[in-house]
């Protein structure tokens, strides 16, 4: 992965590193999170199952995201989730998010994904103007196709 910031495939010697930058995300927009401990742990089980790729960015490292993939149903490829991407506040502007995504594609083909989807919120103007910079659309078929929507519910 040729980069302008050092990105890199987590291994398990980087689950407390990732822990860590996915509790700050949550703790950032005052969402509830389990303790930087407990998200290492569960990165180390979710990378032993072999289906999540963590990829991180920076020298700290400075940034994290996390891809899940699926077998795809209407194509014989596979469906790249982006489940999490994340910048600490004070490094970003500098292009780790920009570093970040182009991994999360170029690991996404490599893995033989068809497609990568995103969520994110309509407030996020920096995150939705880096997707959209790359080519990412929340347009069904394209540009003038119907608004798409992301529904979730907790069970």
């Amino acid at each position: 992965m040729k980069a302008a910031h050092p990105v890199r495939i987590c291994d398990l010697s980087d689950a407390a590193a990732a822990g860590q930058l996915l509790h700050d995300f949550n703790r950032e927009f005052d969402e509830p999170t389990p303790e930087p401990a407990a998200l290492a742990e569960r990165i180390g089980y979710l990378l032993g199952l072999g289906d999540t790729v963590v990829v991180v960015a920076g020298e700290g490292p400075d940034g994290v995201a996390v891809l899940r993939f699926r077998p795809a149903i209407w194509s014989a490829g596979s469906e790249c989730y982006l489940a999490e991407l994340y910048v600490r506040p004070d490094r970003r502007g500098r292009g780790l998010g920009r570093a970040l995504m182009e991994a999360a594609v170029e690991i996404a083909r490599e893995r033989g994904a068809d497609t990568i989807d995103i969520g994110v919120d309509e407030p996020d103007l920096a995150a939705r103007n880096l997707y959209e910079s790359l080519g990412f659309s929340n347009r069904s078929g394209g540009g003038d196709g119907p608004l798409m929507f992301v529904y979730e519910r907790d069970l």
